[in-house]
């Protein structure tokens, strides 16, 4: 009989190998994403501290577009690299957490990358 596949845990499965390979430092850290049915979550870390030191995601105040499509990965990359300039973070590893990428995640590294965020 064939299983159905979880995509959950294949998902995660993507995140814990491509994890093994990218860390994050204080020169330059982890951007990483999350993105569930309702929102998207963004957040740059610090992996030797284990601090994040900055977030952004379709909860906040300055976020117009409060669902997660491509109009709201726009508004989030872009409020992520603003923040990011504030904190003196130029450069940064893109972590997209075992998704494809590819629609919203995509949208989101691209508006970060026009906003000033190299990676």
């Amino acid at each position: 009989m064939i299983s159905k596949v979880n995509r959950k845990e294949e998902r995660e499965r993507r995140h814990k190998r491509v994890r093994t390979k990218i860390s994050g430092t204080a020169e330059r850290p982890r951007l990483c994403v999350f993105r569930s049915n309702t929102n998207l979550y963004a957040q740059v870390i610090d992996d030797v501290k284990g601090v994040t030191l900055i977030s952004a995601s379709t909860l906040d105040k300055e976020i117009k577009t409060k669902h997660a499509n491509k109009e709201a990965a726009k508004e989030v990359g872009n409020l992520i690299a603003t923040r990011a300039k504030k904190a003196n973070i130029k450069s940064v590893v893109f972590d997209r957490s075992g998704y494809i990428y590819h629609g919203v995640v995509k949208e989101l590294a691209e508006a970060a990358r026009n906003a000033g965020l190299e990676f």
